[in-house]
């Protein structure tokens, strides 16, 4: 059983558009559903979007946890402690060393030993490699789109398109991952949608 007194919770949004709701939402359920009050767990929360290790949640936790405070540190994903593999694999290695035990509930993982940082290595690279794809596409769309003329930037309002169906979903009793379904998108996505319409 984990002690919420030493136990810190980490989210961190990857993007400005995005919201850390959904992990908020896997992390609370996951700690409630372990007989864990979230109110007495330790929050950090990095909103800016830094791909940077400079951020200012990431260093009050890494501090919490020098002074021997936090003992557990659950993420709703264990890509979400890094953007890259260098960065993820130095940061879970100095956390295991000092004792931490590291829980990642998207993957359903206790990541605290050699074969949890083997694993977490594999997904960093995966998630690396994902995000360098679809920014390459991206990138190639819209040079293709500008040299055709065609290419307008993104309409106004396109990301409120579907929040207010997202809500409905939402009091219907749909979790996120229910709701990112019915609407054929991304589980973040899903999430902003929530966001954007309280």
């Amino acid at each position: 059983m984990m002690d919420p007194s030493t136990t810190a919770i980490y989210l961190r949004a990857s993007t400005c558009s995005q919201t850390t709701d959904g992990q908020r939402w896997d992390v609370t359920r996951w700690l409630q559903n372990h007989g864990i009050d979230p109110e007495a767990a330790e929050w950090y929360e990095d909103t800016d979007a830094r791909e940077s290790m400079n951020r200012e949640a990431l260093k009050r936790l890494e501090s919490a946890i020098f002074q021997g405070r936090v003992k557990t540190v659950v993420l709703s994903d264990v890509t979400r402690a890094a953007g890259s593999i260098v960065d993820g694999i130095n940061l879970l290695h100095a956390w295991l060393s000092q004792g931490v035990r590291l829980i990642a509930v998207r993957q359903q993982f206790d990541f605290s030993s050699t074969v949890g940082l083997m694993v977490a290595s594999l997904l960093f690279g995966l998630s690396q490699s994902e995000m360098e794809t679809r920014r390459q596409r991206q990138e190639a769309g819209i040079s293709a789109a500008k040299k055709k003329g065609k290419y307008r930037g993104r309409k106004p309002g396109t990301t409120r398109a579907r929040p207010a169906r997202a809500q409905q979903l939402r009091e219907q009793g749909l979790q996120v991952a229910e709701i990112a379904n019915a609407l054929n998108v991304s589980r973040r996505t899903a999430a902003r949608y929530l966001s954007l319409s309280k």
